[in-house]
């Protein structure tokens, strides 16, 4: 098991579904953790107990507003005075057809531009200080198979957001590796969660599961071990890359 004892690392949207998948493995491997949520503090504070409340620190914010997501970051960085790895696993995936109302179309993306990117950029802005005034750090954003492939037509804005989500990543790769700062995607398809459920309503498990090789989804746990594996620094050369969990479904 990787040993990320000492290492303060926050999670955003850690309260369920691949956050808290993530939170629990990181959790196992001996790190204290800052989980972020946005409405399910019941959620976040049962995973607290589970992981121990000596090593979690809850903290609530709103990821659309610019002034919340400076303040998750103040408050995160208090607990500890440092923090050693920033995640960014919260998104949106909100539904509109180029053929929905003008109005749908238009608040769907501006929601999905603004948690899926903006505020990762904002937190993505904050570490990159922190970590070079530190003298390193890591970064790891959770993508999508969807950057790579595309998504249906319901889901332009996600897949868009995405893909933006990798161009930032490998940006600050390439720009701040000389700051020992590393950053990856990390790029799930199809995991166990209730984001997930939503779409298997909408279009049936046969069509989730379809085009599969392994022949079921991921589950959050598997994100979550490959989080670990980053957040311990033991792949600093793999710095900018992106790693498939999506069952051999899409490599790229």
């Amino acid at each position: 098991m990787i040993d990320l004892r000492g290492k303060v690392i926050l999670i955003t949207g850690a309260s369920r579904g691949i956050g808290a998948g993530i939170a629990r493995v990181l959790g196992k491997a001996g790190a204290e953790l800052i989980l972020h949520y946005g409405r399910s503090r019941a959620q976040a504070e049962a995973l607290a107990r589970e992981i121990g409340l000596d090593r979690t620190r809850l903290l609530e914010a709103d990821l659309s507003r610019e002034e919340a997501l400076l303040r998750l970051w103040e408050e995160a960085l208090r607990w500890r005075g440092r923090i050693d790895v920033l995640v960014n696993n919260a998104g949106v995936a909100i539904a509109a057809a180029p053929e929905s109302d003008l109005e749908q179309w238009r608040a769907a993306w501006e929601e999905t531009w603004r948690i899926n990117v903006l505020a990762a950029a904002h937190l993505c802005r904050e570490a990159i200080a922190h970590f070079r005034a530190r003298g390193g750090g890591v970064i790891i954003n959770i993508a999508s198979r969807a950057a790579f492939r595309g998504d249906t037509p319901e889901y332009l804005a996600y897949a868009a957001s995405k893909g933006a989500l990798v161009a930032l990543t490998r940006s600050i790769a390439r720009g701040y590796g000389s700051d020992n700062i590393t950053a990856f995607v990390v790029a799930p398809g199809f995991v166990r969660t209730d984001m997930a459920e939503a779409f298997i309503q909408r279009y049936g498990l046969d069509y989730v599961t379809g085009d599969i090789p392994l022949g079921q989804m991921a589950e959050p746990e598997d994100v979550g071990y490959v989080v670990a594996f980053l957040a311990s620094g033991l792949a600093r050369h793999a710095t900018g890359a992106t790693i498939d969990i999506n069952g051999a479904s899409y490599v790229h």
